[in-house]
């Protein structure tokens, strides 16, 4: 009787492990799901700062139509934007210049002076249209949206306005 009571509890401990095995990878994978994406900022003294989108959320948001002007002179990527202002997501943070690097490595040095143009205000979008981070695959993007909603090459000084609307944004550094 005893070496049958053992084999029952051993059958029902292994079907217990079976069951916690199989649902241990699903609850780990929707806990990562849960997680807010978010971006770092790298101040001049090599500080890091992470703000996420939940964070973001609770800030003002600007939202406006947007297009640019790429190099060859063609209207891209309309639609309506929204997101947090370079500005307020910098905050005090002395700084002359920002990178802002892609999840691919790219990246665009921008001048104080276009982070803070008030007639083309710069913001780190996390909406276009009915898409939103983390299911917009553009991702975090650099968009910069004055109020008649588009910046042509001319009117921004550059040989592509394009250029700096930056996709899959995940870190801004400032340099002195």
């Amino acid at each position: 009787m005893t070496r049958r009571w053992n084999l029952q509890w051993a059958a029902r401990l292994a079907f217990v492990l079976l069951i916690v095995a199989s649902i241990t990878p699903l609850v780990v994978r929707s806990l990562r799901s849960e997680a807010w994406p978010s971006i770092e900022i790298v101040d001049v003294a090599g500080g890091v700062r992470t703000v996420s989108l939940s964070e973001m959320y609770s800030m003002f948001v600007l939202t406006r139509e947007g297009s640019y002007q790429n190099q060859y002179g063609n209207w891209r990527d309309a639609g309506v934007y929204s997101g947090v202002l370079l500005i307020d997501l910098i905050g005090e943070a002395a700084y002359t210049t920002i990178d802002v690097v892609a999840d691919d490595g790219y990246r665009v040095t921008i001048e104080r002076d276009r982070v803070e143009d008030p007639d083309f205000p710069m913001v780190l979008a996390f909406r276009m249209d009915d898409a939103a981070v983390p299911d917009w695959e553009d991702g975090f993007r650099i968009a910069v949206l004055p109020e008649s909603g588009s910046v042509s090459n001319a009117d921004y000084g550059v040989e592509s306005a394009g250029g700096y609307w930056v996709k899959r944004v995940v870190q801004l550094v400032l340099y002195p």
